[in-house]
Formats: structure tokens, C-alpha cells, sequence
């Protein structure tokens, strides 16, 4: 697959400059809706894309970054409809294209979307992302001959890629060729024998043949790539379970709940093996759980009335069972069951027309009725025949035959493998993502601050920075206008500077925050929080421009123009300093003094910076986080994993992905210092 381009070069489109005439005040709302993309302030940059089209129409630039928003916020339509804006005034941008084809798949229309495909090959042949959607399209109007063209370009550009090859097979399956589809699938391995993904369809494949014990095998390497996938437990889980391996199946589904609580197919499979087992309770435990979820489930609900009739609640297994046979009234096995309960309840009567029923239809199928039920143990979910209420679940489709499109444009929401990045600054904010504050990340000024009610609302220091909806972005637009209407009235009062930089902070006016900013400190230089906001001001600031000045390389302008991003991070760095010379147990300082090492790649400053921040707080997780990243970067890979498992604990849980890629990398390096040792 094709590698994904990042935020950086999604924005490159950007920097095209504008025409000699262009008015100030247009650039700087197509800089300030760049910003606010770039943050993921979806409703603030469409805002500004909107001032932008309205002064200059015929730019192609703001209506796809308004697509690119509307992509974001899942409207395909609108985001459709403007890339096809953008298109028309500029055909030869090829992420027109891609992301047009992106929403058109999402609104299924594969045609269109192939179209877009190949309007953008001819601008880059050689797009595999492209190529792989497109094959993809084919597949679902049923073209496999022209999607294994598709994959086949593929291959004669990269023929040593695996997952070409598990593509390949998936095209296969669709064709329902399992021979090709594992000649495949063994090329993939033999590639890359760590492709869990491969793995997976090999597992598939096995299954699908009754070869249980080796679709166990293929399935443990598959966790051993995707261990927090709880689809890849329940379908190990099914495949012990073919084998008589209960025990074995349990545990995988108690594993699967334990990533994924809300698994249907986990607890209804779950309550079929506690029941099995005699574990009545536990079993109406999850059969009340598949009822939650889908409370016309019959078959769950008659599962339930056997537990009930087991544990003695006889009242209930009938209430359930009637409401099975009212909606299922020639299922026999049902009115047996009743009848047997009726007994226990002393309705001789019910009881017996119960089996009147049932002895009448035994008769009918003697003579000419119907056929046996399925000997297979197993049953789709699609399948509700109340006959196989007693047999385990499996999914109608097999995950490696769910296509996985190709996207530069994903947001943080998709599952993604975890990058060696750290994670993002402490900020002074009024809002937060997390659900209550952390202990650690208060501050003795910033509680005195809001105790005086100098601004509008609480202050929090956060790593979990919000979007603003329209109605907050408005609501900072207007606290600017009367912030600047009471510093006319009181140009000497320090705080009111000190507000407004955070309101233009928050609508991403850097230049305007930090004038702001300098004008706090100018005025009251002891305020140790304007140097705080200072400081984050200009790293937000050079997170934007590092982004559009990679942009600006890429499109191959600018080719000389100054870096000034040590600078602002060196005055940064000075800003935490003025800060913890007069607060040294501010540990979200030094946190941040390592976010500047590490933009730095001054990796001993990084770690000596997040060790001090530890050393304040012992359990500060994002610093134990940051520190292992800046230990793998450096080549430390056996003093990272303790940190990373420490962030892990401390709720961080993608430092796991983090330890399982370098494990070894961490295991030999040990071994190779103990040899030295020992020579």
C-alpha cells in the first residue's frame, strides 16, 4: 500500500501564492482555515473557506480544503460537490481527484469513483493508492478481471510488496478461486511472514475447509501481529471450539470482551459455552447483554429461558418462552420446553396440550413433514432459524473480505499503527477533551488566577486540545471585540492583554496572540503564565509553518527561504525557563521544554527534560510516553520499554503497539550488551 502522506503534504495545495493582487485580509483567512484544519477545528476552517470563496470565487484551493473539512466531518456530499468546485477550476491537481474518489466510494458510487481513479493516473501513473481503490471498486460491481489488471500494475511497480499479494487474493475469493487465492497468500508470507493480514485470509481459508487445527495455527499468528483485535479472538475462539476445545474457546472469549465489551457474537457464543459447562448464571448474564443490544433477539431470549429453568426462576423461563412460541408458533423444540416447565409449576393441563402439539407434529414430519435440521455445530448471524438455537455464531463475512481502502485522508479516528511521534504539548486552555482534569496537571497560579474571576471562565492545563463548534468559535470572536473595546479604555492593564491572546489562541490568530502575549509580559513581567502562553503560542505557530513550509519544498518554491523555527523554539524554550526560575515544581515545563528538544532532535536535552517532569510526577504518563519515543529514536530500545509499558499502565494504551514492534529489537540489544559484559 501506498505510504500515507501526513498532514504536511495534504496542505501543500495551499502554497501555490496567490495572485499579485490578492488582498491581505483573503490570505490571512486562507491561513487561519489552514491552521484550523490542521488542528482539526473543522467548523472554524469551513467558516473561513467560506470568507475566502465568497471574496475570490475562482480559486480552486479553499474548495477543496472545505471538501477536505466536510470529509472529515463525514458530509461526502457536500465534500463531493466541492471538490468537483475545484476540478473545474483547476483540472490538474491530482488530490481533487483523490479525495473526490474517496467520498464518491463512500457513498457507494463505485463508477464515478473509478472515473475520478483514472483522471488522477494520468496525472500520476504510478499512484498505487489510486490503483488499489480502484481495483477495489471493480470488485464491488463484480469487473475481477479488470480489478486484477489494477492489482497486476501493482506488482510490476512494486513486486516485492505482501500486501500486493493478499490484495491479489482477496480479488480471488471475490471470484471464488481459493487455489489462486492461497498461491497468493503464500507469496505474501514468503515475503512477510509477519503479514497478519495474510495470516488471516489463510486462516479463513482453512476454516472454510473443516482444517480447524490449522486455521487455529494461522489465527495465533494473526494475534501475535493484532493482539487488541477482539475479531481475531472470537474467530479462534470457533475454530477450538470445532476441535472440542472449550476451555481453549473460552478464554478467547473472554479475551475478545475484555477489547471489545460490546461484542455481540462474543457473549451469545460465551453464553452457549457456560451453559454447556453448567455456568447458568454466567450464561444469563450474557444472553441479557445480546437482549440489551437486539431485544427481539428469539433465539437469545429462549437460550435464556433454559438458564431461568435451570437456576429455578420458572415465572421468567415461561414469560420468555411464550414470547418465542407468539412469535415462532410451529417451533416444537419450544413447546416441549414449556410443557416440561408448566409441569414443574403444576399446570398439568398447559403441559399436556404442550405435548398434544408436539406429538401431532412428530406425526406430520413421519409422514411426509420436514427434513432435519443442518448438522453443522455452527450458524451465521444472519441466520435466525430457531432450530439452531443452540449452536454457536460466526460472522456472515470473513474480515479479510471487508474492502480496506487506501486514504491520505484518515483522521485521528481510524485505526492506525502508532507512529513514532510524541504526544502533544501541555496548553493553557478553557476547554478540554478529557472527561474530569488530571491531579498532576494543576497549577498553584493558575488556581490563583481563577479563584480572582479575572477571565471569563476556568482555566485548565490540558493535553487534549477541543474543537471549537460555531457557536464557541463566535462566542471568542465576540469576547475579542470586547476585550479590545476595554484595552482602549485601559492600554495599561496587563490582563486584559493576557485574555485576548487566549481568544485569538483559540481561533488560531497566532501572530495577534503572541503581539498580545509580548504586550502582557511588556506591562507585568512578572506574570508567570503570560510566558507560559507565550511559549505555546509560538510552537502551535511553528507546528503550522513546519507544515507548510514541507509543502512549500514539495511544490519546489521557497527553495531558499529562512528557517526560522529554531529561533521561535529557542525563544520558547527561554519563555519555560523565565517560568521555572519562580516555579521550579511546574512540571508541565519541563514536559514541554522536552516537546521543543524533541521538535530539536536534541534527543540527551528531550530526555533529561521528561525526566525532570517525572521526577515532579511520578506518574505523569504522557512524559513516561515521550521519553520512551526519544529512546527508540536514539537507539535505546531497552530503557524505552519500561517507559512505554509504564505509559501503558497509566491508561496510555497505544504504547503497547510502540512495545511490540521493538521488543525484540530491545531483547537483542540486551543480550548483545550482557556478551560484552562477559567478554
Amino acid at each position: 500500500m501506498m505510504k500515507a502522506r501526513g498532514k504536511a503534504f495534504l496542505l501543500w495545495l495551499c502554497l501555490v501564492p496567490a495572485s499579485a493582487s490578492a488582498q491581505i485580509n483573503t490570505d490571512r483567512m486562507m491561513l487561519m482555515g489552514r491552521n484550523a484544519l490542521y488542528y482539526e477545528d473543522y467548523v472554524l476552517s469551513i467558516q473561513r473557506f467560506n470568507m475566502v470563496i465568497a471574496a475570490k470565487p475562482y480559486l480552486p484551493e479553499p474548495y477543496f480544503f472545505r471538501a477536505l473539512a466536510k470529509f472529515y466531518l463525514e458530509d461526502y456530499t457536500g465534500a463531493e460537490e466541492d471538490c468537483g468546485a475545484a476540478i473545474d477550476r483547476n483540472p490538474f491537481l491530482p488530490d481533487n481527484y483523490e479525495l473526490r474518489g474517496l467520498c464518491r466510494i463512500h457513498l457507494e458510487h463505485f463508477a464515478d469513483a473509478i472515473a475520478d481513479y483514472g483522471k488522477l493516473l494520468e496525472i500520476e501513473p504510478q499512484n498505487e493508492s489510486a490503483l488499489h481503490n480502484m481495483a477495489l471498486c471493480h470488485v464491488q460491481l463484480k469487473e475481477y478481471a479488470q480489478a486484477m489488471d489494477c492489482v497486476e500494475r501493482m506488482l510490476r511497480l512494486n513486486p516485492r510488496k505482501a500486501s500486493l499479494y493478499t490484495l491479489k487474493a482477496q480479488v480471488s475469493f471475490e471470484q471464488k478461486d481459493t487455489v489462486a487465492a492461497m498461491g497468493s497468500i503464500d507469496r505474501a508470507l514468503e515475503i512477510d511472514p509477519y503479514d497478519g493480514q495474510a495470516w488471516n485470509m489463510r486462516a479463513a481459508v482453512y476454516a472454510s475447509r473443516g482444517e480447524y487445527k490449522l486455521a487455529e495455527e494461522a489465527m495465533d499468528n494473526t494475534i501475535r501481529q493484532f493482539p487488541r483485535e477482539a475479531g481475531h479472538y472470537i474467530n479462534r475462539a470457533l475454530a477450538r471450539y470445532h476441535q472440542r476445545n472449550l476451555r481453549g474457546a473460552m478464554e478467547d472469549y473472554d479475551t475478545a470482551l475484555e477489547l471489545d465489551s460490546t461484542n455481540y457474537i462474543g457473549h451469545f457464543n460465551r453464553g452457549l459455552l457456560r451453559a454447556q459447562v453448567g455456568d447458568d448464571n454466567r450464561a444469563i448474564e450474557d444472553f441479557n447483554f445480546v437482549l440489551k443490544l437486539e431485544p427481539d433477539n428469539m433465539i437469545a431470549l429462549f437460550n435464556r429461558a433454559l438458564m431461568l429453568n435451570n437456576t429455578g426462576d420458572l415465572q421468567g423461563a415461561i414469560r420468555d418462552i411464550d414470547a418465542v412460541i407468539k412469535e415462532f408458533p410451529t417451533f416444537w423444540t419450544g413447546y416441549q420446553f414449556r410443557a416440561e416447565v408448566r409441569r414443574k409449576l403444576g399446570d398439568t393441563k398447559g403441559a399436556e396440550m404442550d405435548e398434544f402439539k408436539v406429538l401431532k407434529a412428530q406425526m406430520d414430519k413421519r409422514y411426509g413433514g420436514k427434513q432435519d435440521q443442518s448438522t453443522k455445530r455452527t450458524r451465521k448471524v444472519s441466520d435466525r432459524s430457531m432450530e439452531d438455537y443452540n449452536k454457536l455464531v460466526e460472522a456472515d463475512t470473513q474480515e479479510s473480505e471487508v474492502p480496506q481502502y487506501e486514504s491520505a485522508y484518515r483522521g485521528k479516528v481510524q485505526n492506525r499503527r502508532t507512529e513514532l511521534v510524541p504526544e502533544p504539548a501541555t496548553v493553557l486552555s478553557y476547554y478540554t477533551g478529557r472527561e474530569e482534569y488530571r491531579r498532576e496537571l494543576y497549577n498553584k497560579e493558575i488556581e490563583r488566577l481563577n479563584r480572582s474571576g479575572v477571565l471569563p471562565s476556568r482555566l485548565v492545563l490540558t493535553h487534549d486540545e477541543v474543537a471549537l463548534d460555531e457557536a464557541r468559535v463566535q462566542q471568542h470572536f465576540s469576547s475579542i471585540q470586547r476585550l479590545t473595546d476595554k484595552i482602549e479604555a485601559q492600554p495599561d492593564n496587563a490582563w486584559l492583554r493576557f485574555a485576548r491572546a487566549l481568544d485569538e489562541y483559540l481561533v488560531q490568530d497566532f501572530e495577534k496572540a503572541l503581539a498580545d502575549a509580548d504586550e502582557a509580559i511588556g506591562l507585568d513581567s512578572t506574570n508567570l503564565l503570560a510566558y507560559y502562553v507565550r511559549a505555546q503560542v509560538r510552537m502551535k505557530k511553528v507546528e503550522a509553518e513546519a507544515a507548510t513550509a514541507a509543502g512549500t519544498q514539495a511544490a519546489g518554491t521557497d527553495k531558499w527561504a529562512f528557517d526560522a523555527s529554531r529561533a521561535e523554539c529557542q525563544a520558547a524554550l527561554d519563555d519555560y525557563d523565565r517560568v521555572l526560575a519562580r516555579d521550579p515544581g511546574f512540571a508541565c515545563c519541563y514536559y514541554n521544554k522536552g516537546n521543543v528538544y524533541f521538535r530539536l532532535k536534541a534527543w540527551p536535552e528531550a530526555l533529561e527534560a521528561y525526566t525532570q517532569a517525572i521526577r515532579l510526577h511520578p506518574d505523569y504518563a504522557e512524559a513516561f510516553y515521550n521519553r520512551g519515543v526519544v529512546r527508540l529514536l536514539s537507539g535505546d530500545y531497552a530503557a524505552a520499554i519500561p517507559d512505554l509499558s509504564r505509559a501503558g499502565e497509566l491508561g496510555l494504551y497505544k504504547a503497547y503497539n510502540l512495545i511490540k514492534r521493538y521488543r525484540d529489537k530491545a531483547l537483542s540489544g540486551s543480550e548483545e550488551k550482557e556478551g560484552a559484559a562477559e567478554k
